[in-house]
């Protein structure tokens, strides 16, 4: 089996398949170190009522605590949407190596917002972009019809 950043982001897919199930924006997350995933995380903003509950969020959190450390320097996120500010401010200050992500948020992403990580980190956009777009499509069209 070949672990490459679709792989990962196949992972971070079913995280976000997760959060779909669960009634939250299906936003999902792994973070790797030595291609191994070493922790998980899906948007929990509305079983925690809490905002900052992103899966990028969750992610870094349980990745920092699995090696514990604060910085995850060796470390790349997957994560199935473009972070926004918040989860982009973490990732600077965890010092990541890589952020991956799937689908562009060209309203609240830090790209669209001219939000930058840490200097050191690369960026890669638009894996499995369209599996991720059409599972933020699918979502919030649920949502129009009820």
């Amino acid at each position: 089996m070949e672990f490459d950043d679709v792989y990962f982001m196949r992972e971070a897919i079913r995280e976000a398949v997760k959060a779909f199930e669960e009634d939250e924006v299906p936003v999902g997350a792994v973070v790797v170190a030595n291609n191994k995933i070493i922790a998980r995380g899906y948007n929990l903003t509305e079983r925690l009522t809490d905002v900052t509950a992103h899966a990028e969020m969750q992610a870094i959190t349980s990745a920092s605590n699995y090696l514990g450390v604060k910085y995850l320097k060796d470390c790349t996120l997957y994560v199935t949407l473009e972070p926004c500010a918040m989860c982009a401010g973490a990732l600077f200050w965890s010092q990541i190596d890589r952020v991956v992500f799937g689908a562009n948020d060209e309203k609240r992403g830090f790209n669209a917002l001219g939000i930058k990580v840490h200097p050191k980190t690369i960026v890669t956009g638009g894996i499995e972009e369209e599996v991720c777009t059409d599972l933020l499509k699918d979502f919030f069209r649920s949502k129009r019809n009820k």
